[in-house]
């Protein structure tokens, strides 16, 4: 099961979650500064009227008759304060008559149940906003000072109401901020993925088919010096590959004139067992030619690919062997269509089952379709290979028998040959013991 990642693959999803959980971490400290920035001024501006009404009472007492004095009480006994203590006012109030340089005794401050009356400018405001909640309506504030020992003044100011929220303005300046900053990454972005995406696939392509098509040399600078670098290495190894492919040309076209010469001078051989001796030899000679040239041409196939039934073409295959009389047998199988080579794909039959054939001394040939491919099997009844040796014995000129009798096999070049048509095919080249003994060699086709 294929585990879900928050994570993202891509460079450009990487670059942009991580800008955006930098803008949110950077949000995050904002909001929380400007929280505690707005309490501090809360409760200043709650705190700051009682202080100021009982400093001016202090500092003018007898110098104004009550009525024109703030509104502010004295008293000889310790008042009772009924309501919601308010600790954080006090603490406030204290650092404020330090600053004033007034000593202070003891400071008592509590926030009455009842709300306060409504000014006229609050109760118009309230109206037209449609908020007539008791929680929105400012409440009393009530501040008891002792300024000399058993004195104390005592007075009332309005708390403020409910502070006003900014959580959705933060929220809304954050979506501003992600719009402003992300969209052009993400434009960014894109203008680096294309590029680079077709540059992978033109890079995958080439490592499949052996072909790929020239990138467009777009993007920002570095990624079009890229662009440059890839279409030039590309066009060097067409080159380079053309070459080895006219050389491989000309060189078969050489060996294959002198074995030509050989064999009709073979004919001149009167001895009937020497000549069919050199005439196998010659024969020899030239499946080996052929093997290497295939094996050296390997991703440059000039055949097309076509819809094939792979069942009916293994079929032909073995019944060809069956005719020459060799052991071979094929199993009952269901219709098995694949976009292939069929030549190719017929020549990397023929070499497993005439491995089957010499190493395992009969071929048990079947088609299985399995999840998404398409199993062409050849199982023998020999001695099978050692597990540590498979891998080595799809390695050109590896042969199961050290030595080079050419009695015992071939060159070493057919499963080789093989593996790299499966390759280019976009498939593999499996080998496995059976259970019950010999090997099993499946070329394995995607669908």
């Amino acid at each position: 099961m294929t585990r879900f990642r928050l994570w993202p693959q891509s460079l450009v999803g990487q670059i942009i979650l991580l800008v955006a959980i930098a803008l949110f971490v950077a949000q995050a400290i904002n909001f929380s500064l400007l929280l505690r920035e707005r309490n501090s001024l809360t409760l200043t501006a709650q705190t700051a009227p009682a202080v100021y009404r009982i400093v001016d009472a202090l500092d003018n007492r007898g110098d104004r008759p009550m009525r024109d004095r703030p509104r502010a009480r004295f008293s000889d006994t310790a008042p009772q304060l009924t309501g919601d203590a308010r600790p954080e006012v006090e603490r406030r109030a204290l650092a404020m008559f330090a600053d004033a340089g007034l000593r202070i005794y003891s400071i008592r401050v509590v926030e009455a149940n009842e709300p306060a009356p409504l000014r006229r400018w609050e109760r118009l405001r309230m109206r037209a906003g449609g908020d007539f909640a008791g929680d929105n309506r400012p409440r009393r504030l009530v501040m008891a000072v002792q300024y000399e020992p058993g004195k104390w003044v005592v007075t009332q100011s309005r708390s403020g109401g409910r502070p006003p929220r900014f959580g959705g303005w933060l929220i809304g300046q954050t979506l501003i901020l992600y719009v402003i900053v992300l969209v052009p990454l993400l434009w960014v972005g894109r203008r680096l993925a294309r590029p680079l995406g077709q540059l992978t696939r033109s890079a995958q392509q080439f490592a499949h088919t052996g072909s790929a098509d020239p990138v467009e040399e777009r993007g920002p600078g570095d990624v079009r010096d890229l662009t440059m670098a890839f279409n030039a290495m590309r066009s060097r190894i067409f080159a380079m590959l053309d070459e080895k492919d006219r050389m491989l040309g000309a060189i078969g076209h050489d060996l294959r004139t002198p074995l030509a010469s050989l064999r009709v001078r073979t004919e001149s051989v009167e001895d009937e067992g020497e000549r069919a001796r050199m005439s196998q030899t010659i024969d020899e000679m030239n499946r080996m030619l052929e093997d290497i040239l295939s094996l050296a041409r390997a991703g440059r196939s000039t055949e097309t690919a076509q819809k094939v039934d792979l069942s009916a073409l293994a079929d032909a295959v073995v019944e060809d062997f069956v005719e020459l009389g060799s052991p071979a047998t094929m199993a009952d199988s269901e219709r098995a269509v694949a976009s292939v080579r069929p030549q190719q794909i017929r020549r990397a039959l023929r070499n497993l089952i005439e491995n089957a054939i010499v190493y395992g001394e009969r071929a048990h040939v079947s088609v299985v379709r399995e999840d998404g491919a398409i199993r062409l099997a050849v199982a023998d009844d020999g001695p099978g290979i050692a597990e540590d040796r498979m891998e080595e014995m799809m390695e050109p000129f590896t042969r199961l028998e050290g030595s080079r009798n050419r009695e015992t096999g071939g060159a070493g070049l057919g499963l080789a040959l093989v593996r790299a048509i499966m390759a280019e095919h976009g498939g593999a080249l499996k080998l496995t013991n059976r259970a019950g003994g010999g090997l099993e060699a499946s070329l394995v086709l995607p669908v």
